[in-house]
């Protein structure tokens, strides 16, 4: 597969910035593939999701940080493959008002009593686009 490890052209961005979902992969502990769709916001040269703190997603992030994400197009793909960390507070502004302009949802905000939100962020080792794959 071709490596693109640098931002993805003006197409590409303009799809982060406007399509809805992204399929993440997270690998469970016995190895294998969780796969659940996501909103996500495309914001300074990262991914970034909001979960609950306890969704399987983050617990699997925090024994093996490695994900890739899909978008949901398979005509024309773009998958990325990067390192998760996990944000629990001091949530980035232009973040949270990403979220907000796109979904009208307060990243930020615990979903029940007793929940704690966090926020994953993707950096991007290798961008796996329409064409590049061998």
């Amino acid at each position: 597969m071709s490596d693109l490890a640098n931002e993805p052209g003006p197409a590409i961005r303009l799809r982060l910035a406007e399509e809805k979902n992204v399929w993440l992969c997270t690998v469970r502990p016995n190895g294998s593939a969780h796969v659940t769709p996501v909103w996500f916001v495309y914001q300074s040269s990262r991914w970034w999701i909001g979960s609950d703190d306890g969704s399987v997603k983050i617990r699997n992030i925090r024994a093996e940080p490695r994900v890739s994400l899909a978008l949901e197009d398979g005509r024309f793909p773009v998958v990325a493959e990067g390192d998760a960390s996990l944000v629990r507070e001091g949530f980035p502004r232009d973040v949270v008002a990403a979220f907000e302009r796109k979904y009208g949802w307060d990243v930020s905000a615990p979903t029940g009593p007793g929940s704690t939100r966090v926020l994953v962020e993707v950096q991007v080792r290798r961008w796996l686009l329409a064409g590049t794959a061998q």
